[in-house]
């Protein structure tokens, strides 16, 4: 046997053997994510699309409060948020909380317009689409729409309440 066969059977022997503890780690996270299941302390069921469509419903209405922190308690610790009307990249609560605060000023209020859901597990759900904020300005009372492309990934947590672990919200590109 040549070299160049010894090393592609070694190449080869790699990738299965790789591809192998892949497939066994897989099937024991699912064993273990089904035993935690059936142990209570995650819901053995899956959420539905409209579960899933009331997420955004309470952060919505968390919105309506006017209180920032009511709105930062719907994102995981480490959450990440990329919003719509500021440059900066938000991973830490207080940094959400000082995004809320600025945006709450203009009383948003926000109406989706095309979701797409994605129940990836028990635990992980995906919110993609287009929603719209009607933005009133406090210093003049004018009114001004965002149109905006939004992803909220939301995990369960272990007392069974979903929380933001991602949120990122764009405007709409010009056509």
């Amino acid at each position: 046997m040549d070299r160049r066969s010894a090393r592609r059977r070694t190449v080869v022997a790699t990738a299965v053997a790789a591809l192998a503890a892949g497939t066994f780690a897989l099937g024991a996270g699912v064993a273990g994510a089904d035993a935690r299941s059936q142990s209570g302390t995650t819901s053995a069921k899956m959420a539905t699309e409209a579960q899933v469509l009331g997420l955004f419903d309470q952060w919505n209405a968390a919105l309506r409060t006017g209180d920032p922190q009511k709105v930062a308690d719907l994102y995981a610790q480490g959450a990440v948020l990329l919003p719509t009307v500021s440059g900066n990249v938000r991973t830490e609560r207080a940094e959400i909380v000082d995004y809320f605060e600025n945006f709450l000023r203009n009383k948003p209020e926000g109406t989706k317009i095309e979701s797409v859901v994605n129940v990836l597990d028990r635990d992980t759900v995906i919110d993609t689409g287009v929603y719209e904020f009607t933005l009133t300005d406090p210093a003049t009372g004018a009114k001004n729409t965002v149109k905006a492309r939004y992803t909220y990934a939301y995990e369960k947590q272990a007392d069974g309440t979903w929380l933001i672990v991602n949120h990122h919200s764009s405007k709409m590109p010009e056509s």
